[in-house]
């Protein structure tokens, strides 16, 4: 008699994996398109709010209009989109070294590679899509720093980062230097704001004592008036004499307060994430003193329309071209000042007779004196430029270089 065939063991079962909840779905999406922070707001006025308002009021947004004419959207984005529900708050580190510009003077790091908005604006064009393919979300905008929308204060509220003294945001990991970014969704999801990293300035003050130009007038406020960022890529007048004298070699935006900040010290180099503009990768060494900013002026010896047009040719998909082909050229000549070299004293004196825009005109004359006071002929120069200048702003301009000395 055979013996009885044992009955099978029962089969082994894992435990099914609970389902995963929209926002998680929703991050892992993000996360896959190669976004390094994602957090949740609730699409609401922002927790900074009255203080924007009261910033505003005060005058500290300078000469940028669109600020105030944005104000209600900005305060109620809940007006400004009323299908929308929830804030999808992105971040994208882009830290990377210092840039020199052959010769000599600087622009903020973020400028040396592809426009950011045109980077990210793809990746969240890409993220939407997969949204509404898994049910996540319908058709809606987004955004990459170009809408009135209080972004550090929602994404703070997200927990992507925690507020600094020099009023960016700031990440363990990437310190100061991450880009922002959102989507506006039509569904209401739970903040996660409490999962955020844990951090704070403390009693460090290293980003206010070491603006040049004090534009960080309290912990967390900058007057953009003082600021070199500000004047040098968002206001397109001329710059204040104070303000031309703190400036340094910096031609397009200002990285000190961000350089000095602990938080950042560490923070990976992700400059392939960009690239770099190949004039930006020659070594310096190998040029004259000024050969970049002596470049950048003389663009404006052209009829206005031509350097323009040449302007967005030469900076196509970077974001120099936000400054404008005379905005630029303010700025060099303004950085030469502080760039003395007979590259850039002889682009001045060519620019402070022939250049095409009068505010050039008159910011060479400033580097000229400025640089080249003690010079030969420099005081004649400027002399003869004012005795033929038209232009009542950069005649009145002109004359107080000269009495400034």
């Amino acid at each position: 008699m055979e013996a009885p065939v044992p009955p099978p063991p029962p089969e082994r079962t894992t435990p099914a994996r609970p389902a995963s909840s929209p926002s998680e779905r929703i991050t892992e999406h993000a996360l896959e398109l190669g976004f390094d922070l994602v957090g949740i707001a609730a699409l609401e006025p922002p927790t900074d709010a009255a203080r924007f308002e009261r910033w505003l009021d005060g005058g500290r947004h300078g000469s940028m209009a669109y600020l105030e004419k944005g104000r209600e959207a900005t305060v109620h984005p809940d007006r400004a989109w009323p299908e929308g529900k929830s804030l999808l708050m992105l971040g994208m580190g882009h830290s990377r070294p210092s840039i020199d510009l052959p010769g000599g003077g600087r622009i903020a790091r973020y400028a040396a590679g592809r426009d950011y908005h045109n980077v990210i604006q793809k990746r969240l064009r890409k993220l939407r899509k997969r949204l509404q393919a898994d049910g996540l979300a319908a058709p809606g905008p987004g955004f990459v720093d170009a809408t009135p929308l209080l972004e550090r204060s929602h994404a703070a509220s997200a927990g992507i980062g925690f507020a600094s003294k020099a009023a960016n945001l700031l990440h363990p990991r990437f310190g100061p230097w991450f880009f922002l970014a959102e989507l506006i969704l039509d569904v209401e999801l739970a903040p996660t704001g409490d999962q955020g990293p844990a951090g704070s300035c403390g009693t460090c003050t290293a980003c206010i004592d070491a603006c040049p130009t004090q534009a960080i007038v309290a912990p967390g406020e900058v007057d953009a008036r003082l600021c070199i960022s500000y004047a040098t890529i968002e206001h397109k007048g001329l710059v204040d004499h104070e303000l031309r004298e703190k400036t340094g070699g910096w031609a397009f935006g200002c990285d000190v307060c961000s350089e000095v900040c602990p938080w950042g010290s560490k923070a990976p180099n992700l400059a392939e994430r960009f690239g770099v503009r190949r004039e930006l990768e020659e070594e310096s060494a190998n040029h004259p003193p000024g050969e970049a900013l002596a470049r950048m002026l003389e663009a404006d010896l052209l009829a206005p329309e031509v350097s323009a047009e040449r302007h967005r040719e030469t900076y196509a998909g970077s974001p120099l071209r936000r400054a404008g082909a005379q905005g630029l050229a303010r700025n060099a000549a303004i950085a030469l000042g502080g760039t003395p070299g007979e590259r850039g004293l002889d682009a001045l004196k060519i620019a402070v007779a022939a250049a095409a825009t009068p505010m050039v005109r008159a910011a060479a004359a400033w580097g000229l004196i400025r640089g080249h006071g003690k010079d030969a002929g420099v005081q004649d120069a400027v002399g003869k430029a004012l005795a033929s200048e038209e232009d009542e702003g950069a005649r009145r301009d002109m004359e107080e270089t000269l009495d400034r000395g």
